[in-house]
């Protein structure tokens, strides 16, 4: 018998297939507007403004300082840009970072959003917002902060470096990993959050030894999407609470972190949670945290936090920050085991 459950519906249009980015332009019409913003990092600035060519008069400009973890000091000029170039929505062409500053305007002037997802981020389809002032790292969901529109190209990510590639996978896996035993699952987030981390866990390999196999590409981006959806719609868990604390507090890149982090809050939650993660495990021979931590290691992720710069001293005080004020899990999240935990991500161990 399946119990009582609710299940929200993020309303979003989503525009998925080769050749994709030729409807910007309608896109921004169907939005009823005329101005657009085009928001990247530094890295993607190029990128941006061939966008910002090709949508001729409807482009208001660039602004391309994204950054990682939303800093709210980005956020202002950001804002100060939209403002001064009388823009009238947002096109954000990248991944989490790029995203991420989007819906921190929007959520600032409810902004329309249109969203040109060029990693496997997943944010790009929540109503949540990360972002990081003063070395801490807060999260907010709010229904402006959802994007108006979500184009998924496939062609736009047959560049992505396979490292960048495999570690924002990972991360799109982590989402699906938590959905599955969130306090608030149901049945339709966890059907969307196995088949995203199947999508993901058939695709990433196949990237790894051809990056641009298109059919491999659009297979990753469909399984982004899962994963995305349903962490737009349920609760995080403590792989969130540690993976913001050690990007906020610690400056540890994103997907990376999340990509190390994973197997080890699997493993945590194991037992905990055995019954809602039985279908994952199963996708990976039976074993989720050591599952996770092969497939990761077989296609070449990181695996240790030291790679990223933290220090063995920090673990402590990452510790005593991840435990307070806890977001909800399966398992109780008692300090020593949260350290514990750490101390094997540092090394790059195999999870307990």
């Amino acid at each position: 018998m399946i119990p009582p459950f609710f299940y929200n519906t993020n309303p979003a249009r989503i525009f998925f297939g080769q050749g994709a980015l030729a409807s910007v332009a309608d896109e921004i019409r169907r939005q009823g507007c005329r101005h657009a913003l085009v928001l990247s990092t530094p890295f993607q600035k190029t990128e941006a403004e061939a966008l910002a060519a090709q949508l001729g008069e409807l482009s208001a400009g660039i602004f391309s300082e994204a950054a990682m973890h939303t800093p709210v000091s980005i956020t202002e000029k950001a804002m100060s840009a939209y403002e001064a170039a009388e823009a009238d929505c947002i096109v954000a062409l990248g991944g989490g970072s790029t995203i991420g500053l989007g819906k921190a305007i929007a959520y600032r002037n409810d902004a329309p959003q249109i969203v040109i997802a060029t990693t496997y981020a997943g944010s790009e389809v929540t109503p949540i917002l990360g972002q990081t002032e003063n070395g801490i790292k807060t999260t907010v969901r709010d229904a402006k902060i959802l994007p108006e529109v979500v184009i998924y190209d496939p062609y736009l990510t047959l560049d992505l470096p396979v490292r960048m590639s495999v570690t924002s996978g990972l991360n799109a896996m982590a989402h699906a990993v938590e959905a599955v035993y969130a306090q608030d699952r149901n049945p339709i987030s966890s059907m969307m959050a196995i088949e995203g981390v199947r999508a993901l866990r058939d695709a990433l390999p196949l990237i790894v030894a051809n990056p641009r196999n298109v059919d491999a590409r659009g297979n990753a981006l469909y399984g982004a999407w899962l994963c995305g959806t349903v962490l737009g719609s349920v609760g995080m868990a403590l792989h969130h609470k540690l993976c913001h604390t050690l990007g906020g507090s610690f400056d540890l890149p994103h997907a990376e972190t999340h990509a190390i982090v994973l197997p080890h809050s699997a493993s945590y939650n194991a037992k905990a949670a055995a019954e809602a993660m039985e279908p994952l495990a199963n996708l990976f021979s039976g074993s989720i945290g050591d599952g996770l931590y092969d497939f990761a290691k077989s296609i070449g992720a990181p695996l240790a936090l030291r790679e990223l710069g933290l220090q063995q001293a920090q673990l402590d005080r990452v510790a005593d920050l991840a435990v307070k004020n806890p977001y909800w899990n399966p398992r109780p999240v008692e300090r020593d085991a949260v350290r514990a935990l750490l101390q094997r991500a540092w090394e790059g161990a195999r999870p307990e």
